[in-house]
């Protein structure tokens, strides 16, 4: 993996980030907020503001969006439909968000560029490696929507994808509500042992809930650390991005 620039400065209070480029994965259930579905503009507001915060350090980030919180409000309707077709839509559902996210972080003075992987040319450039990673070195925030253009496939494995085509040096795992990684699901076992440190092996044959298989496997064949964190603390990418342990490490 070629080396990418390291940020000259520090940040607010002078401290020096630990990476120069990351990849944040927000699931769409992140931009929810109190919601049963749909966006919070509340919620993707404040998620705009930590993104800000990071690249105010001089970090390079690139996020993939889900679309589970529009998706949602289709299940019914994609009730019994061909799988292929119900992907697609969800691939739509991320560009929406890719766009509100967008919208939030230029309000903030953030310059973005929203790429996605099926052509939309009127709302979105089309992904091109090279194009985002210019962009990237140009301090611009790019937000990757419709996953990998494919059905079948996730966001997750998009971030995982996304990630190692651009260099990026770690994938940033927002989860809603939970700290980091767990044995069992906390939601429904209070004895559930949190493991702050795992690695991507372990993860696939315990089939813990990090991401899918398929990412995980991308990510352990590459050896790309993921920094699996609660979204709920607004310190959270921040912090990560400064060096501290804050949730979940899975590496190789």
């Amino acid at each position: 993996m070629s080396a990418v620039p390291g940020p000259e400065a520090g940040g607010p209070n002078g401290q020096v980030p630990a990476f120069a480029r990351i990849l944040l994965k927000l699931s769409g259930e992140a931009l929810m907020g109190d919601l049963p579905y749909g966006a919070d503009p509340d919620r993707i507001a404040a998620i705009a503001a930590q993104v800000k915060q990071v690249t105010d350090r001089g970090v390079q980030v690139a996020i993939v969006v889900g679309g589970g919180n529009v998706y949602r409000g289709l299940r019914a309707a994609a009730e019994g439909m061909d799988r292929a077709t119900g992907d697609y839509m969800g691939m739509l559902a991320t560009v929406l968000n890719a766009l509100a996210l967008q919208d939030a972080l230029e309000q903030i003075g953030a310059r973005t560029r929203v790429q996605s992987a099926i052509t939309i040319s009127e709302v979105a450039e089309p992904y091109i490696r090279r194009r985002a990673m210019r962009h990237l070195e140009k301090e611009r925030i790019v937000i990757f929507a419709a996953g990998t253009g494919n059905p079948f496939f996730t966001t997750d494995t998009a971030a995982a994808l996304r990630a190692l085509e651009i260099h990026a040096e770690a994938i940033l795992m927002a989860k809603n509500g939970v700290e980091g990684v767990f044995d069992a699901d906390p939601r429904e076992n209070p004895d559930a042992r949190f493991l702050a440190a795992i690695t991507h092996r372990e993860a696939i044959e315990r089939r813990l809930q990090v991401m899918d298989s398929t990412a995980l496997s991308l990510c352990m064949d590459n050896a790309l650390p993921l920094h699996v964190f609660n979204m709920d603390d607004e310190r959270n990418i921040d912090r990560i991005v400064c060096g501290e342990r804050v949730g979940t490490v899975v590496s190789t």
